[in-house]
């Protein structure tokens, strides 16, 4: 994840379900998510206090948080996230992958995905198995296909029930959301959840799309 929040917009209902089958998830962020702002310390640390509280909702584990500048990873050269993301990867040995779609309007999430597409090659002995892209409210759908590629999900998941757990993990980071009808808001990301849901049958649903996978 490029900022913590982005967890819970992006893949929280898969996260919710991974833990519920007994998966180990380890959550990785890179920056602060706030000093793009200006914003002092103790936004920082509020900021991680609802990171935090995403955690318990969603029942994964923060492996580790990057220092790198908060929306401007485009200013890192990008053998230095990758190394980040390789030690996070080596560390936790992982077989799947969530990270941002490489179409994203936010500059950080384009860098990412990069970033993971580089320290995940599929080389001999690779844990990671497969990579799955996940769409971010107000920036995945604020770009534009003459820009970058969209975002077309070739992957759909239920998550009705655990729409519970990824509204707690959204309230978590209430400084983060805004009122309706912002894309960011608590019911436009249930409306989208709606959306994909409705698009292949079910009630609510999270849409990624698949980037690679390998059946060993």
């Amino acid at each position: 994840m490029a900022h913590a929040d982005d967890e819970a917009l992006g893949c929280g209902g898969a996260i919710a379900r991974h833990a519920d089958a007994g998966d180990r998830v380890a959550v990785v962020s890179m920056t602060d998510g706030v000093g793009a702002r200006g914003t002092d310390d103790a936004a920082a640390a509020r900021r991680r206090d609802a990171a935090a509280g995403s955690a318990a909702a969603l029942g994964f584990t923060w492996l580790a948080g990057g220092v790198f500048p908060d929306n401007a990873l485009d200013t890192v050269a990008l053998l230095e996230v990758a190394r980040f993301v390789e030690e996070a990867v080596a560390q936790s040995g992982p077989d799947l992958v969530y990270t941002h779609h490489g179409g994203d309007l936010n500059v950080d999430h384009r860098v990412v995905c990069q970033a993971v597409l580089t320290a995940c090659r599929p080389q001999p002995g690779a844990s990671v198995h497969e990579i799955r892209a996940f769409e971010t409210a107000s920036s995945t759908e604020w770009n534009h296909p003459s820009a970058a590629p969209a975002f077309a999900p070739d992957l759909f998941v239920g998550i009705d029930g655990v729409w519970a757990r990824k509204d707690a993990s959204l309230r978590a980071y209430a400084e983060e959301m805004r009122p309706a009808p912002h894309a960011r808001s608590i019911e436009g990301v249930r409306h989208l959840a709606a959306l994909r849901g409705h698009q292949v049958g079910l009630p609510l649903a999270e849409a990624f799309t698949t980037l690679r996978r390998v059946l060993p």
